[in-house]
């Protein structure tokens, strides 16, 4: 059982001991520092609004009840979106004026697992330094609730899935009128969260036949709900057993898309961005790419191909977004699968992703796999090492880093060592008590060994 507080929010497992999980205290706690975070950033506002939005996961409705109510008792007005996705609600927060949104998702973690993750008045995630506030905040319980006559609003709002939808369609690449002549036909894996609502649906508005796998919103997810290959077997059978075009993957707030080829391969999660720029940029003839440090080198061949520049930022959606906006970027995102466009919102969105992956199949005509193997080919390991309180995670890194100093270090966010033909990225993990250690080369077995060979030299040092 574990509570993790970060800059991006507070994420926890359901059920324990206060402070240690993420009891209805710990909520109650952290949503009133959050609140008492937005009133003091809006001193002479009268009236806040926070938009308030949820996975299907199925601590999620007792977790909203208090959060929103805890904002209600600050005197804060709330619109809650219920069942929604974590980009709905950060297009919700500028479409309603409001102050600012909180989440409740854990993302990819699994159903035991909830957490509040916190949005500005411009639907974008919290700085490292607004994080940091509503940490002390928390830590000190310096909340002042609201009069009786001051209590806050609560309205429910059901119509965000077809206002995202259309801000969707509405996007001036996404090729609505290719896409509907295409006759697509594709697999949905919702994991039986809110991706089984809202990506259908797109997919009605867009002519694309539709068959749903995990698609009942009950947070029971059918398997581990990270998109990675080991866990996506039931939906590589059902796109070649359905004669499909390509299979979809969502984790269960929206944030990461994930793709199967029709031969049942993985398109790849690294390769979800990848497409998408490359559909971007080519239509724009070029423009400025950014993505992270654990991201595959195939964006900055693709960027380059298309005469723009690739930037690398640390781990974190908002560090990718703040790179993003430096480098006055068209397209960016995480190697997960998260697709950044700002034409639309400085968030990671699979709506988005889904919309420009399939325009740029309309255009492009060629089926999934023979787009995926036109790309430059790399190959990713993820691997991740257990960390228990006594290993000094910091020291292991420095002695990496030192040991490589000769290599092309970069030391932005944990310890990045880029070989020749492959590199290795070493760093701990804002989310889980781990190490995680991506490793990308040539081919698998290169990538695999990589890996191998690290977590061996990092247990030495253990």
């Amino acid at each position: 059982m574990t509570l993790i507080k970060s800059i991006s929010g507070i994420r926890g497992t359901i059920g324990g001991k206060t402070a240690d999980n993420l009891t209805p205290i710990d909520a109650v706690k952290f949503a009133s520092a959050y609140g008492a975070f937005i009133k003091n950033r809006n001193p002479n506002k009268d009236k806040i609004t926070v938009v308030v939005g949820r996975d299907a996961r199925i601590s999620g409705k007792m977790i909203s009840s208090l959060v929103a109510n805890t904002l209600v008792g600050l005197g804060i007005d709330v619109v809650d979106l219920g069942l929604s996705t974590t980009p709905t609600v950060e297009v919700a927060v500028p479409m309603e004026n409001a102050d600012g949104g909180i989440i409740l998702t854990a993302s990819h973690n699994p159903k035991q697992w909830n957490a509040l993750k916190l949005l500005n008045e411009k639907g974008e995630f919290l700085n490292g330094s607004e994080g940091e506030k509503i940490l002390a905040l928390a830590e000190s319980e310096d909340f002042e609730f609201a009069d009786v006559d001051d209590l806050g609003l609560y309205s429910k709002d059901s119509s965000y899935l077809e206002k995202h939808i259309q801000e969707v369609l509405n996007l001036e690449l996404v090729d609505v009128e290719a896409i509907k002549k295409a006759n697509f036909k594709v697999v949905v894996d919702g994991v039986n969260s809110t991706g089984g609502i809202f990506i259908p649906a797109l997919l009605k508005e867009l002519n694309v036949e539709c068959i749903e796998l995990y698609c009942t919103p009950n947070g029971e997810f059918p398997h581990n709900p990270e998109p990675l290959k080991e866990h996506l077997t039931d939906i590589s059978e059902l796109v070649v057993k359905e004669k499909a075009d390509f299979g979809i993957v969502v984790d269960p707030d929206v944030d990461r898309l994930a793709l199967i080829s029709e031969d049942g391969s993985m398109f790849g999660e690294e390769y979800t961005l990848v497409a998408c720029a490359d559909y971007v940029l080519g239509k724009l003839g070029g423009g400025n790419t950014v993505s992270n440090l654990s991201s595959s080198r195939a964006l900055r061949d693709v960027t380059e191909k298309h005469g723009g520049t690739y930037t690398a930022s640390a781990v974190g959606e908002v560090n990718v977004v703040i790179k993003m906006k430096e480098t006055n970027t068209v397209i960016g995102g995480e190697g997960n699968g998260g697709i950044i466009y700002p034409a639309s919102h400085y968030g990671r969105d699979s709506l988005v992703g889904v919309a420009l992956f399939l325009s740029h199949l309309a255009n492009i005509k060629m089926s999934c796999k023979e787009l995926r193997d036109s790309y430059p080919s790399y190959f990713m390991s993820k691997n991740k090492i257990q960390l228990t309180p006594e290993i000094n995670v910091d020291a292991i890194l420095e002695t990496m880093a030192t040991t490589y100093k000769n290599e092309d270090v970069n030391t932005i966010d944990g310890v990045k060592i880029d070989f020749a033909d492959e590199w290795i990225h070493l760093r701990k993990s804002n989310t889980e008590p781990i190490i995680r250690i991506y490793t990308e080369a040539k081919s698998q077995a290169a990538a695999d060994n990589l890996a191998e060979r690290f977590i061996n030299e990092i247990k030495a040092i253990i």
